[in-house]
């Protein structure tokens, strides 16, 4: 096995990527893989401690679930999809922080200051309305993190097509029923394999055999082209809120 440092001291003459190291990795190096997750340790607690807005230490919990988090970026990262490991890794350390902190103040939180069991189906008795509150406040301020986080993915997913998210908001349908048929052509594009694989491999619609599956112009294709192109990654990817924005049109 290679180590990562001996391969960046092999490859001097052309410097090795963390991409390139990535790839490695899944391949199979396990070495490479230790190494490579403990070097980035430091990257690691400064996501961390940005959700929970302090310090991290290595022997914390969340340290430990962004440790976990970083090495399933690794196993998870593909390049086609068009962002560097570190955005990437960066998003799906902070998802998962937050749902281990969600999960404590469910678990933890309610119980402590109730009395009750919170997986308990005995109704939950005496909590006060500050206790209340102060969940509720804490559970918007982390869906705010995770929307602005979902965004910044969507926005690198758009340049990854030469697309930016304010040409999407400006060339979105005017029409509901023009809205409508776009992500019907979206939805039929995700459900097929070979059609969702040329899109993400030639970074374009393709125009052909939409008008043969939709029954749909090529001038209407195109005319949509970005804004299909938008759908398809929204539906594809784990775009939540997005995904509920546009859930009712695709549901209709």
């Amino acid at each position: 096995m290679r180590s990562l440092f001996g391969l960046i001291f092999i490859k001097k003459k052309k410097k090795i990527s963390l991409e390139e190291t990535v790839a490695l990795i899944q391949q199979g190096d396990q070495t490479l893989q230790n190494e490579l997750i403990e070097s980035y340790k430091p990257f690691i607690a400064k996501t961390v401690s940005t959700v929970c807005k302090r310090y991290i230490h290595e022997s914390d919990d969340e340290f430990s679930i962004g440790l976990i988090a970083f090495n399933e970026s690794i196993e998870k990262f593909s390049p086609e999809r068009g962002k560097s490991l570190l955005s990437f890794a960066e998003v799906i350390i902070k998802r998962r922080v937050i749902d281990f902190i969600r999960k404590n103040i469910k678990e933890n939180n309610l119980r402590l200051d109730t009395g009750i069991d919170f997986q308990s189906d005995e109704p939950i008795i005496g909590m006060s309305i500050e206790n209340e509150l102060s969940i509720e406040q804490h559970n918007k301020e982390i869906e705010e993190v995770q929307r602005r986080e979902e965004i910044f993915l969507f926005q690198q997913k758009l340049q990854s097509f030469g697309l930016t998210f304010q040409e999407i908001i400006e060339q979105s349908p005017k029409h509901a029923d023009a809205r409508k048929n776009a992500m019907a052509i979206a939805k039929m594009i995700v459900d097929n394999k070979e059609l969702l694989s040329y899109l993400y491999e030639k970074k374009r619609l393709p125009i052909k055999e939409l008008e043969k599956t939709a029954h749909t112009s090529r001038k209407t294709i195109e005319r949509n082209r970005k804004y299909i192109i938008a759908i398809t990654i929204i539906l594809t990817e784990e775009f939540h809120f997005l995904r509920d924005y546009i859930k009712g049109v695709i549901d209709d």
